[in-house]
């Protein structure tokens, strides 16, 4: 893993931004040029002498000088927003529990809701435990309850 001096000696990161531009030309990469690509998953991702890193964590050591000691969270949702401001350094509960929409395969389409003969129910993890909230009429009904402790229990969620 490079260190912030050799990242400082590479590129530039602008914590306003997050843009990362490379300070040196070499191969295709130009000096001041926008460094890196977008990966399949939305983020960007940097290669640094045959290394893959992704932007939002070089950002990170540029800016305070040290590699995250967890996962960088981006406030905002926005996988491609590297200002210092919308990255956090998080566990992955913590990363979790940011988390605003429901994974693909969930059939209600509602985050922490799933469906039931008996209508739909809504579910949260909190503190490594699944807490069941009840079983509504309506997807919108546990969906709402879902949210109310979400931002009970999620501390560090931004709903």
């Amino acid at each position: 893993m490079i260190t912030q001096k050799e990242a400082k000696e590479i590129f530039d990161y602008d914590p306003e931004t997050g843009d990362i531009k490379w300070k040196i030309s070499k191969g295709s990469a130009k000096a001041g040029k926008k460094a890196g690509k977008i990966n399949c998953k939305g983020y960007l991702v940097v290669t640094i002498n045959r290394v893959y890193y992704q932007g939002h964590r070089l950002a990170w050591l540029h800016y305070y000088g040290e590699w995250p000691s967890f996962h960088i969270d981006h406030i905002d949702h926005d996988k491609t927003n590297n200002s210092i401001k919308n990255l956090r350094d998080v566990s992955v509960s913590e990363n979790m529990q940011n988390q605003v929409k429901a994974k693909s395969n969930n059939k209600s389409g509602l985050l922490g809701v799933s469906s039931s003969k008996q209508g739909f129910y809504a579910e949260i993890k909190a503190n490594g435990k699944r807490i069941y909230l009840g079983l509504h009429k309506t997807a919108q009904d546990a969906h709402d309850a879902y949210l109310k402790a979400k931002r009970e229990m999620h501390t560090t969620n931004t709903l």
